[in-house]
């Protein structure tokens, strides 16, 4: 069954969104002098070409098996995740710009990425939706700990750029999942707790050296991860309430903020 995605969501309003989010950039100094050196930088590296290549070095884009018949179901919606992915593809770049600051390559592949792929393509586009959802916030987590910690002018530009994207992000999927005007009770909440904290796990595997090379912790990137699905299900059920009663959903400024 395809997801409900257009009940009650406002498209324009979101298109609008990831429209005035591509402009006001302020690009990275990447001429910037470079104090990392020795086994942190390379830690540093091999986490950014990761992440590189989950961005936009790879298909950049929904892949389910089943997703043209999501985007065919509305002409907005495909305007709109086209705009979604076209800010991946700018993290892509972002990414690919901090590597070359290290002089480091991109690379093409990595088991995980190709583990993820296969299965969004093998489970759906709903499954999809959620891989991507869960992946944002722990995401979110991981730039946030990264600007925190990472003593590097250039690489702070980066993740804030980037964690202003995925706050918008987060709030889009909120908005979506409240247009299916669907319970999310608490064995909804179990699962989807348990899937973000699985997701948060393999990010920590491949991602976790270079974060404590740089001062990050194990309990601080859970507890980031923990309190980031909180954020969303509490703000989805607030939405809820809002759609069900006939309500507008609230401004999306103030949703993305409120994932900030």
């Amino acid at each position: 069954m395809m997801p409900q995605l257009i009940t009650t969501m406002n498209l324009d309003y979101w298109t609008e969104h990831f429209r005035r989010n591509a402009e006001d950039r302020p690009e990275p100094d990447w001429n910037a002098p470079i104090s990392l050196r020795g086994p942190a930088l390379a830690k540093l590296v091999k986490s950014l070409q990761q992440f590189q290549l989950g961005d936009g070095g790879g298909p950049a884009y929904l892949i389910a098996w089943d997703h043209q018949r999501l985007l065919a179901s509305d002409a907005g919606l495909k305007e709109l995740v086209d705009l979604w992915f076209a800010e991946e593809r700018e993290h892509s770049r972002l990414l690919g710009s901090a590597l070359r600051r290290f002089f480091a390559p991109e690379i093409r592949e990595h088991w995980s990425f190709s583990l993820f792929c296969g299965v969004r393509k093998l489970a759906g586009v709903q499954f999809e939706l959620y891989a991507l959802l869960l992946t944002e916030i722990v995401s979110h987590v991981y730039y946030k700990m990264l600007r925190k910690h990472v003593k590097d002018e250039a690489v702070r530009g980066m993740c804030a750029l980037i964690i202003r994207d995925e706050a918008g992000h987060i709030a889009f999927h909120r908005a979506r999942l409240a247009s299916e005007k669907r319970p999310f009770g608490r064995l909804w909440e179990l699962a989807f707790r348990f899937r973000g904290l699985a997701a948060g796990t393999v990010l920590w595997v491949n991602h976790r050296g270079a974060l404590r090379a740089a001062g990050a912790t194990d309990a601080e990137f859970y507890r980031g991860i923990w309190h980031g699905m909180d954020a969303f299900i509490r703000g989805l059920r607030g939405d809820l309430e809002r759609v069900r009663a006939g309500a507008t959903m609230k401004p999306c400024a103030q949703m993305v903020a409120e994932c900030a």
